[in-house]
């Protein structure tokens, strides 16, 4: 089981607070196409013999601007390159503006069967503050006309902790997201990054980000109402009707091996991780004119792979199996870190259940201290 990742670095404006890797130029957008066909040749032996996969993910940027000829084109590649489960996961990811009736319609008749559109909030200002290129109208009317080509398996991102008075904004968001009967969501408190719109106004002065309380008590809004509309938490922002989880992302946590395309794409085979350059015309040249992918390989510790573990692990509703730790990675976490797992519990930030450490409620809102805190020091 493996997947593959399909980077595609282009959108039609800057959201104020992103910070992956994009171009809004689409004037190489028709040869990063040829140049992802091309390193799926180069790299078709990075996930081992005989890889068959069991997701394919669409990310960026925004995917749903590529054409139904491209689209095609990659899809050809990839079946050519790799066997593909017949019951393969195949998400594309789609701004709403993107999604009309006649792109639906050449999505439907794709391999795609799971769209993950971005619709972050339903709330005109918000969207507007967050320079999305869509309206409120739209979010709605793009998943409604999504569910209407077809696609039942729909994942919408919702950003929470957005500067506002109080909580009844993101009150009406979640609402507005159940009524929609979808079965995954995504949600992210809003994270200042410094490279971003954002970033910037913070450090001039000209936009306040919220409380770190005000941000801790819609996590918590968003917890409490979840269990009532058949979502269970999977992931720390990821919440799901039962069985209809991202295989894609929970492989990812997992640590199943998955080959990443495009600038800026990760890859990980489980021994090593690689990061391609985050330089869309040094990526093209590159990959067509020289065959070659201009990427940094890292050859991970037995260090560094116990703390991949504890930092993906620890964010899922299964948490992290001390015993894998123990007799597969080499750390004996119930040993050397017992009086720090004895602090968890008394604080009510985590449990241990069996062989399996995994997080509270209270624990996920401090899930980034606590992971840094298991962190096995780097070897010498």
């Amino acid at each position: 089981m493996a997947g593959i990742y399909l980077h595609i670095p282009f959108c039609k404006q800057a959201c104020h607070y992103c910070d992956f890797h994009f171009s809004t130029s689409m004037g190489l957008k028709s040869w990063l196409v040829e140049a992802l066909v091309r390193e799926l040749e180069l790299r078709r032996d990075y996930l081992g013999p005989g890889a068959t996969l069991d997701t394919i993910y669409f990310g960026g940027g925004t995917p749903s601007l590529l054409t139904e000829a491209e689209l095609a084109t990659l899809f050809e590649a990839i079946y050519r390159t790799f066997p593909v489960a017949p019951q393969a996961e195949i998400t594309l990811e789609a701004n709403p503006d993107d999604l009309t009736a006649a792109k639906l319609r050449e999505l439907a008749a794709s391999p795609i069967n799971r769209l993950s559109i971005g619709l972050q909030s339903f709330h005109e200002p918000h969207l507007r503050l967050m320079n999305r290129a869509h309206s409120a109208t739209e979010s709605t009317l793009a998943v409604r006309a999504a569910q209407d080509a077809g696609f039942e398996n729909i994942s919408i991102d919702l950003i929470y902790g957005v500067p506002a008075p109080d909580h009844s904004l993101w009150e009406q968001d979640m609402a507005q997201a159940f009524a929609l009967n979808v079965p995954h969501l995504s949600c992210y408190a809003l994270t200042i990054e410094p490279d971003t719109v954002f970033g910037r106004k913070l450090r001039k002065g000209t936009f306040a980000a919220p409380p770190d309380d005000f941000v801790a008590r819609q996590f918590e809004m968003l917890l409490a109402a979840l269990p009532s509309q058949g979502y269970e938490q999977y992931e720390i922002s990821n919440f799901c009707r039962p069985g209809r989880e991202s295989r894609h992302n929970a492989n990812y946590w997992r640590g199943v091996p998955y080959l990443g395309l495009g600038p800026s794409a990760h890859s990980f085979n489980g021994f090593s991780r690689q990061y391609a350059v985050a330089n869309n015309p040094q990526y093209v040249t590159s990959v067509l004119e020289r065959g070659e992918v201009p990427a940094t390989v890292e050859t991970l510790s037995a260090t560094d792979r116990a703390n991949e573990y504890l930092m993906t692990s620890l964010r899922t509703s299964r948490g992290c199996d001390l015993d894998y730790l123990h007799h597969t990675l080499g750390t004996d976490l119930r040993t050397s870190r017992a009086a720090y797992l004895l602090e968890l519990a008394r604080n009510g930030w985590a449990t241990v259940r069996g062989p399996q450490l995994v997080l509270t409620d209270r624990g996920k809102l401090l899930a980034d201290q606590i992971t840094l805190e298991l962190f096995l020091e780097p070897e010498a």
